[in-house]
């Protein structure tokens, strides 16, 4: 009989960006040494759990997370690891690497609201995407069709090739804006601009075409690899 078929959407730990609050989307940095401490930990918090596939995104910090997290599994080595770009971050073009008040100041004026507090919780993810769009000046931000369409068919193929498989659980490091707007697609209820947090899982459970939410931004492993961590300097 199949198991389940659950995968695990980490967000990648934080990085020099993240720290300093600049815009990442197709931009990388690398892990601060906290957000490699924190990875570290969600590793000892998951190494519990077997894993039958693993995924994340092509950027660099995703696949740095991936890498810790399976070199604190003591089946690590036996996960079979695929890096797929459909997963990877939101392109903000030319608003790319600088300071997030810059993008979240553009994008209510593009959109004609007086503010960041008026916007966010009238508008959805297609007119971001749009207004991201408009502003760009270099040209690389990508229509919402396109970014839907690639995030869907991106984590219903890693879905669909663990159940293929007979069904367990998938571990896939991707990011915030990425998984917030999967979950959204999921359940449109779900509220933009969720903020997870660097490190945390969010569950989905698929089976014959259909997800279904099973928690989000859930940082309790992260506490569980903390407090393994203490017991093993004891």
């Amino acid at each position: 009989m199949s198991e389940k078929t659950i995968l695990y959407l980490v967000r990648h730990g934080k990085t020099m960006f993240n720290a300093i609050g600049r815009t990442q989307g197709w931009c990388d940095t690398p892990l601060t040494k906290d957000g490699v401490k924190d990875i570290h930990y969600l590793g000892l918090g998951l190494k519990e759990t077997p894993f039958n596939l693993a995924y994340s995104s092509d950027s660099g910090r995703a696949i740095q997370t991936m890498r810790i997290i399976l070199g604190e599994n003591p089946n690590g080595r036996k996960v079979e690891y695929f890096v797929d770009q459909r997963i990877r971050e939101w392109c903000f073009g030319s608003l790319e690497g600088g300071y997030n008040g810059e993008l979240w100041g553009v994008v209510p004026r593009v959109l004609m609201y007086p503010d960041y507090d008026s916007m966010i919780n009238e508008i959805t993810y297609e007119d971001l995407a749009n207004a991201i769009l408009q502003a760009d000046t270099a040209g690389w931000a990508e229509p919402y069709e396109k970014i839907k369409q690639r995030i869907t068919t991106g984590f219903e193929d890693i879905a669909q090739k663990v159940e293929k498989r007979g069904g367990g659980n998938a571990l896939v490091v991707s990011h915030g804006m990425t998984i917030s707007n999967f979950l959204n697609i999921i359940d449109g209820s779900q509220p933009l601009q969720q903020k997870l947090s660097n490190g945390s899982v969010s569950k989905v459970e698929y089976h014959e075409g259909t997800f279904k939410i099973l928690s989000i931004n859930d940082t309790t492993f992260i506490n569980d690899g903390r407090a393994i961590s203490q017991d093993l300097l004891r």
